[in-house]
């Protein structure tokens, strides 16, 4: 069997965003699955729109996703020679020619076809044919190189999603494969590229299938082995209609901004188009183990937010401790948060990790402990009633002198409601209030175990 060999091939004229990374990660997948290799190809030929900063963003964001890639990156901008080389291979052996149509012929050529209503199409004016006498050469024109697509039949291929897809020839103009300054074109450098690089299997998504017949006629006359193609289909968003920006299709870092891990992105990622069964939680290995190309379905993938947002939360509490506060750590050193002047950030995390869904949001919720807080008035006095108070001195009178662990904490807390006939939430509201700025917090004797008797006893002490 051939090797497998697939590609990943960005134009880089923007961020990597979540089609473009769904797409890398089930060619990765797929090269993983088979023992093959795995080749980044930046398609940089539109020089107006390609930016370094662009190219930058996508290998940025594949980092982040942990797909790496084992040929590459190269560089259509590097490969000129070797396109300008097959052009000429193809000019000697006919299956291209020069044209010298002017852009005012097109332009009239399409509208007479329009006003016809006529599909627009190159006419083969300049096309040798057997018998065909050609016009002149005109001068001053700089002729572009258009490949000689086949006439009749079809071109047809066994699409690995959406199963067998066929094209009449006869709808298929002649292609330029080089323009009049004689850089190549689009369709034309994919075609080289996929042969010299033997990608075996081309996954890619469907927005490419009207451009898959030409190359694979371009390939047959470069005397090409034709890849095996898989057109992954479009994402929609959660409320069904095509994925832009307001939806997530945002560049892949910004979910590292939001707070997401790339363990959930890559997961998540994996389930849109693509099943095994009904799991919906596994591990990159696992999915390199189940990856095929059976599986992916044919309809559009319907992007879900909260389902995203469960998964990143589920990531975030399989992490150990440790883990879990160095990735949240960076996070508050960004606003200029200092970890050291508080309780561990270990036991921090792991005390709000249930009720966070993002890092960011962790990062919102431990905050409190590492800075001074100031109520707003309107909450407190919500939850601080003049009924209350005399407990709350009580409270702190105790907390001064209490052992400081949660057990003797909590003691504290039942022994002062008990004492003064309250109940629970009428202590502990005003407590999570005065400590955190917060009316909801996890058990309240572990938020106050974890702020230290000092500042426990010191913001008490301004409310009563």
């Amino acid at each position: 069997m051939k090797p497998v060999r697939t590609r990943f091939a960005p134009s880089p004229t923007g961020y990597l965003h979540i089609g473009g990374a769904r797409t890398a990660l089930f060619s990765w997948a797929y090269a993983r699955r088979h023992g093959g290799t795995f080749v980044l190809r930046i398609e940089d030929t539109d020089v107006a729109r390609s930016t370094p900063e662009a190219v930058q963003a996508i290998i940025d964001g594949m980092n982040w996703l942990n797909l790496e890639h084992d040929e590459g990156p190269f560089y259509q901008m590097q490969r000129m020679a070797r396109y300008k080389e097959v052009v000429q291979q193809m000019l000697a052996a006919g299956t291209a020619y020069y044209c010298y149509t002017s852009r005012e012929e097109l332009d009239a050529l399409r509208a007479e076809q329009e006003a016809n209503k006529e599909k627009p199409r190159y006419d083969g004016r300049w096309r040798p044919e057997a018998g065909k006498t050609l016009p002149p050469v005109p001068a001053g024109i700089q002729p572009v190189i258009r490949f000689k697509n086949p006439k009749d039949g079809v071109v047809a291929w066994e699409d690995q999603v959406k199963g067998r897809i066929e094209f009449a020839n006869a709808e298929l103009d002649d292609l330029i494969i080089a323009r009049g300054d004689g850089t190549p074109t689009y369709n034309f450098c994919v075609c080289v590229d996929d042969w010299d690089m033997g990608i075996s299997h081309v996954i890619r998504g469907d927005d490419h299938v009207n451009n898959t017949p030409r190359q694979i006629n371009i390939l047959h006359a470069l005397g090409a082995e034709i890849p095996v193609y898989a057109h992954l289909s479009m994402i929609l968003g959660d409320d069904g209609a095509k994925l832009s920006k307001r939806h997530g299709a945002v560049s892949v870092m910004q979910y590292d901004e939001d707070g997401f891990l790339p363990e959930a992105v890559v997961n998540y990622l994996a389930r849109l188009g693509w099943s095994h069964g009904d799991d919906e939680i596994f591990s990159r290995q696992q999915f390199v183990e189940w990856f095929d190309l059976d599986h992916i379905t044919a309809s559009a993938a319907q992007f879900n937010t909260e389902k995203l947002l469960w998964l990143n939360q589920h990531y975030m509490k399989q992490l150990p401790p440790a883990e879990l506060a160095a990735r949240v750590k960076p996070r508050l050193v960004a606003r200029g948060v200092d970890t050291a002047a508080g309780p561990d950030l270990e036991k921090a995390a792991a005390l709000y990790v249930d009720r966070s869904n993002t890092l960011n949001l962790l990062a919102d919720a431990v905050e409190v402990f590492y800075c001074h807080v100031t109520p707003d008035p309107e909450l407190l006095a919500q939850h601080l009633a003049d009924d209350a108070r005399p407990a709350l001195a009580d409270f702190a009178a105790g907390i001064a002198a209490v052992a400081w662990e949660i057990p003797a904490i909590n003691a504290l807390i039942k022994e002062t409601v008990g004492k003064h006939g309250l109940k629970m939430p009428r202590l502990a509201m005003p407590l999570r209030v005065i400590l955190t700025g917060q009316a909801q917090t996890p058990a309240v004797d572990a938020v106050i175990s974890l702020i230290g008797r000092e500042r426990v006893v010191a913001a008490l002490a301004a409310y009563l």
